[in-house]
């Protein structure tokens, strides 16, 4: 039976609850409301966020892979632009830029292997040395530690005892174990070499090329700003290895005529040893540098290894704070607070490396931007020259009253003439 009109209504007006609860007018599009669907926008945005997160990622981990080479390629190119001067002027002459760089290459590698086949024979001689005459070391010990405290040892019962103790085995173990460790460090070394001169020698005997293929994808106006910071590089860059030349010279003539006064044997190469390497390695240069020498001076006698400290440590004093920044910053053209402060900072960047590169890349940037700073005459102010500028001093105006006095007198003169 179909229902009527009245059922009907009744039906539609009657809730659960015996309430009629009203009734909005109907939504004008017919559905829902457009506030409960997602943007179409945003989908597209969070994939490109997360492929920007990834692309960021990979950058990140692929920075931190090759961090090793960037640092290598960065030493190449200081390098390069150390021996730049002299390739250009061979090159200057009718040679080949090729050749000329390998024939630069080919003389710095003879004096390193001079210097170090130097060095290994002496240290060779003074390790046998100090090995045969470990007996005698050992024996005026023993009879000083029997003398001293009345004791009774002997060499034979120390020696016995080092050879059966439980620390010289483990020592051996350790040795034996860290052998393949040093290797592997040894030919990481040689690679690390041979990845900085492969790249140096192309830096500088393609320099030309180098420059052009940077050039060719500027403007005109951008290529003589990049030809100019070139120029301003390999200056500065020459400039702080000649005040490292000079440093590292009078850091040898000083400590030879110690070592000689002393009367300590291969004087000559210590203080070769002395100069070179407490002025191209940075950070720990100078410990390596006073060590040898006073390892060779306590085989003479342990008094003169004292010597040999008291003597380093008061020079790199002298070094460091006299003769270091005025020779930088006269050569590189820097402050002295600048080119320490520098140092420090490439050193807590780049380690020994940022020690080392820190100044000739300060004082380029110095150079490049101090031709983009219009700089003004300097007013005539007391403050500006150092003067307090409280009034003049008395012999200030002593002076300035003499001066009154004669231009008095010398036109008294023109008048009375």
């Amino acid at each position: 039976m179909a229902p009527t009109d009245e059922t009907g209504q009744v039906a539609r007006h009657t809730s659960p609850l015996g309430a009629t609860p009203p009734t909005g007018p109907p939504p004008a599009d017919g559905g829902a409301g457009q506030g409960a669907r997602m943007p179409r926008w945003l989908p597209r945005a969070m994939v490109l966020a997360l492929a920007l997160i990834g692309v960021f990622q990979l950058g990140l981990w692929a920075f931190h892979q090759l961090i090793g080479l960037l640092l290598n390629i960065m030493i190449a190119f200081f390098l390069a632009l150390a021996i730049e001067p002299a390739v250009a002027r061979m090159s200057a002459r009718g040679m080949r830029r090729g050749l000329a760089t390998f024939l630069v290459f080919f003389g710095l590698l003879i004096v390193v292997a001079g210097f170090f086949t130097l060095l290994g024979s002496m240290l060779a001689g003074q390790i046998i040395k100090m090995i045969e005459g470990f007996p005698e070391y050992l024996d005026s010990v023993i009879n000083w530690v029997n003398t001293t405290f009345h004791t009774d040892l002997r060499r034979v019962d120390i020696q016995e005892g080092l050879l059966h103790s439980e620390w010289l085995k483990k020592y051996a173990q350790n040795s034996a174990a860290g052998v393949l460790d040093v290797s592997t460090q040894v030919l990481g070394g040689l690679f690390r070499l041979l990845t900085i001169a492969l790249f140096s020698f192309y830096f500088a005997a393609d320099g030309p090329r180098l420059r052009r293929a940077l050039c060719s994808v500027l403007p005109p106006a951008r290529q003589a700003e990049v030809l100019r910071a070139w120029e301003i590089a390999v200056d500065k860059t020459g400039g702080y290895l000649y005040s490292r030349g000079l440093m590292a010279l009078i850091s040898g003539v000083a400590h030879y005529v110690l070592l000689e006064a002393l009367g300590i044997p291969y004087a000559p190469v210590l203080a070769v040893w002395v100069g070179v390497v407490s002025q191209f390695i940075p950070t720990i240069g100078t410990y390596l540098a006073g060590a040898l020498p006073m390892l060779i001076a306590f085989t003479v006698s342990p008094l003169y290894a004292l010597w040999v400290l008291i003597f380093v440590v008061v020079y790199q004093q002298f070094e460091n704070y006299m003769l270091q920044p005025k020779l930088t910053s006269k050569t590189v053209d820097i402050h002295p607070a600048v080119a320490f402060g520098s140092v420090i900072a490439g050193t807590a960047l780049l380690g020994a490396v940022g020690a080392l590169i820190a100044i000739p890349a300060v004082a380029t940037l110095q150079a490049f931007l101090g031709a983009y700073v219009k700089r003004y005459d300097v007013t005539d102010d007391p403050r500006v020259h150092g003067h307090r500028g409280r009034g003049e001093g008395p012999l200030t105006r002593a002076r300035r009253l003499s001066e009154r006095v004669r231009h008095r007198r010398d036109g008294s003169r023109d008048e009375s003439g």
